[in-house]
């Protein structure tokens, strides 16, 4: 409903889903606005009324009266029929067309037209969703969510533990649908700041994100040599690196393992390429020399003493093409998982390393989809156990 309970006679069911349609595409809310030919925050109205989650398509029971029942019983009210009559040409039960007579003004001002309109729009009042009836499954869900694990990881992991009680199932979708219409009520409004994104609406996984990378390293081995086993991803020990920024030019360094998803974070005094080959160098030597074999960066300047780094560790380190951030998916998805903890616009020098470690072991311990939900931490040390 709109302002003062009128409704926008604009917003059409068709136009709403062309707005949806073109959200699900990766349009912004600035972009559909302009395709409409619409204010921005007109869009945005109906994209945040459901969440920026697409509503399912409205359809009508094959139960219910329709249009061209409700003119018939309007022609039979006019022509002086009684309700068994009626219901009995439309194979109804008199008691259904008694019902839809009396709430829709009665005898005398039955209309057809406008008693369907009034049950399309009954129909719209929302429904209790799951969450809101099965307390112990919201208990659980909320549970995890403070724990800032994430909508998909609780679904996947609510599968994995629950195989045989449906009742413990719930999707992602449903959990960001809960957390973004806060008129469902079922979830506190505060867990939204456990999500890693922040964000108030769910946005499309097609969402333009544009990064670029510059650099030039001497003598850099390309990723087009790496051995074949690294990607295969079965054998420990091969490792991406990044650096994720903060303000007044603090950083972090980031190392994941790309079979298991294991990260470390590395403190580092500047970005120059001493202060973090240095970092780098005396955190690899606290592993096993079996645990790191390969280690794979972008072209930033940082590791243009790259071959100080091989010479201290041992390390072959391997670059990426020019502006190729996704030649490292592993490294990238990681380091917007790190973004829950080290947001972007914050300064990061304040984490100490033991900040950093603590970090480390958050996301070290919750469950990943891409690992059929456990835990990097598990994996790592089964893989190294079944290599060892």
């Amino acid at each position: 409903m709109g302002v003062a309970g009128m409704r926008p006679t604009w917003w059409t069911a068709a136009r709403k889903e062309e707005v949806w349609q073109r959200w699900k595409a990766g349009e912004s809310a600035a972009a559909i606005a302009r395709a409409l030919e619409k204010k921005s925050g007109s869009v945005h109205m109906v994209l945040r009324a459901a969440g920026g989650i697409a509503p399912p398509r409205r359809h009508r029971s094959r139960w219910v009266l329709g249009l061209t029942e409700r003119e018939e019983i309007s022609r039979g009210l006019a022509a002086g029929e009684s309700m068994r009559a009626i219901a009995s040409r439309l194979g109804r039960a008199a008691s259904t067309v008694s019902r839809e007579v009396n709430r829709n003004g009665g005898r005398e001002n039955y209309r057809a037209a406008s008693a369907d309109e009034s049950a399309w729009e009954r129909a719209c009042r929302p429904k209790r969703c799951l969450l809101a009836v099965n307390r112990r499954l919201r208990d659980v869900v909320a549970r995890k969510l403070k724990e800032d694990w994430s909508p998909q990881q609780i679904s996947g992991w609510l599968v994995r533990i629950h195989p045989n009680d449906e009742a413990m199932r719930v999707s992602h979708e449903t959990i960001y649908r809960t957390l973004f219409v806060q008129t469902k009520g079922a979830l506190k409004k505060e867990l939204v700041a456990h999500l890693r994104s922040k964000r108030t609406m769910r946005h499309s996984q097609n969402a333009s994100r544009e990064r670029s990378r510059r650099g030039q390293i001497e003598d850099a081995v390309s990723i087009r040599e790496r051995p074949a086993e690294v990607e295969e991803r079965a054998v420990p020990g091969h490792w991406e690196g990044d650096l994720i920024r903060g303000t007044r030019n603090t950083h972090v360094a980031t190392l994941v393992e790309r079979g298991s998803r294991f990260v470390m974070l590395v403190r580092v005094g500047g970005k120059d390429t001493i202060s973090v080959v240095g970092a780098l160098s005396e955190q690899i030597q606290r592993l096993p020399r079996t645990m790191i074999e390969t280690l794979t960066w972008d072209r930033g300047a940082e590791m243009a003493a790259h071959k100080r780094f091989t010479i201290a560790t041992d390390v072959k380190v391997y670059f990426c093409d020019p502006s190729s951030p996704w030649q490292r998916g592993t490294n990238e998805n990681t380091n917007g998982l790190l973004r829950q903890y080290l947001p972007k616009g914050t300064d990061l020098s304040v984490h100490g390393q033991g900040d950093l470690d603590a970090i480390a072991h958050r996301l070290n311990t919750r469950p990943r989809k891409t690992l059929d939900y456990r835990t990097p931490a598990d994996t790592l040390a089964d893989t190294v156990a079944l290599t060892g």
